[in-house]
């Protein structure tokens, strides 16, 4: 049995709002008094101090973006984002707001890229349970959903913190000793700067071109896409191609390979970078990638990939190449990058502790998808009545 519905058109009124309310995107700042809220991907696209143009009545509101079909539940006073966005009011005496909010995030409105939806939204129907259910459902989705705002901020926290520990590791090592400066900037007295190519066991190679193989057969293949995933290669990840082993041979990965991206539509996408371990199949790799195999007598892969994470070793990568449509790097350039180079004990050590953090990252990663899934789950269950909210022992 299923939740009574009615017609998206009869399900709202008219929202207080008007272009005195609207600010275009060039005028939204990083910072300000108050919040914008707009029809793109992140919750707040930034802040305005046009006081004038604040949204205080007639709160709570769902805003539905027409070209992005984001839905977000405003309970705070905002400015309005020009481009796209649609406020809805709900009509009070039929919907619980938040549950209206929801409501909308279980309709499926199909993508038709930067084409307009609202026209596609207004030919649903919103389910319409009795306000007392609906009060409940939208209380256990709440549950979940501010689990996931933890794991975010959790994710977030860990994310910013890696990031200052991979400066500071890279600047004052583990010792505590004075810094000397150097081309890459200040290290530790005892480190030398030394060029790549000092450091490999052999050449450096750019990956194999495989023109229109047939996909989800074959061998394991790393693309670019898999160098912003994990600091290690994710085999599960990896999609399959049906091609010749005989003309791969020459690009099969071996445990410690390092893949750095070389061509990038993003300046900041050179130096991502992904270590092969513990290889169960043979996995073969990109064109836009580079193979670096060091010499782990001199240079640990883990140490090497962290560094080329950290702002300082990126931003060396990104002096050695090349912007014009992409910005790309090539062996050479790579090649004469300066590292960073301490005892190996050093570098295990501080590889140690940073994978620690990426154990915690992945973990809050995980935990969110996790979560991700159950509220999917729960929002298809419950507003098609499948799932009763007294069935469910999530307390509310």
């Amino acid at each position: 049995m299923s939740w009574p519905s009615i017609e998206f058109p009869k399900a709202i009124r008219k929202a207080k709002v008007g272009r005195e309310n609207q600010i275009l995107s060039a005028d939204i700042q990083p910072s300000g008094r108050f919040p914008v809220v707009d029809q793109g991907q992140a919750f707040i696209a930034g802040y305005s101090d046009a006081e004038k143009r604040v949204i205080r009545d007639d709160l709570p509101m769902v805003i539905f973006g027409d070209h992005t079909r984001c839905v977000k539940y405003v309970d705070f006073p905002f400015i309005l984002g020009a481009d796209g966005t649609k406020v809805l009011k709900p009509k009070e005496d039929l919907f619980d707001p938040k549950f209206f909010y929801y409501a909308l995030l279980s309709l499926d409105i199909p993508n038709r890229g930067y084409n307009r939806h609202f026209t596609v939204l207004k030919e649903k129907t919103v389910p319409l349970p009795e306000k007392d259910e609906q009060q409940k459902i939208a209380a256990v989705l709440g549950v979940v959903q501010r689990a996931i705002e933890q794991q975010e901020r959790l994710l977030q926290f860990t994310t910013d913190l890696k990031k200052a520990l991979l400066h500071q590791l890279f600047t004052q090592g583990l010792r505590g000793e004075p810094q000397k400066q150097t081309e890459i900037g200040p290290v530790p007295e005892s480190w030398e700067v030394v060029p790549l190519a000092n450091l490999i066991r052999s050449k450096l190679q750019n990956g194999a071109f495989v023109q229109k193989p047939e996909a989800g057969k074959g061998f394991l293949f790393a693309n670019v896409v898999d160098m912003y995933r994990e600091t290690h290669l994710d085999l599960t990840r990896l999609e399959r191609l049906d091609v010749p082993a005989d003309s791969i041979a020459q690009y099969w990965l071996e445990d410690g390979d390092i893949l750095v991206v070389r061509s990038s539509l993003k300046r900041d996408g050179i130096g991502q970078n992904c270590i092969a371990r513990n290889l169960s199949e043979s996995v073969f790799y990109d064109c836009h990638l580079i193979r670096v195999q060091t010499d782990h007598g001199k240079l640990l892969p883990e140490f090497l990939s962290a560094f080329w994470r950290s702002d300082i070793g990126k931003n060396d990568l990104i002096l050695r190449s090349k912007t014009t449509t992409m910005t790309t790097i090539n062996q050479q350039g790579i090649s004469k990058a300066l590292v960073p180079v301490t005892s190996i004990e050093e570098q295990s050590e501080i590889a140690d502790l940073l994978e620690i953090v990426d154990t915690k990252i992945r973990g809050h990663r995980e935990h969110k998808r996790h979560l991700e899934d159950l509220f999917r789950t729960l929002l298809h269950e419950l507003m098609a009545a499948k799932t009763r909210v007294h069935e469910l022992e999530i307390a509310a």
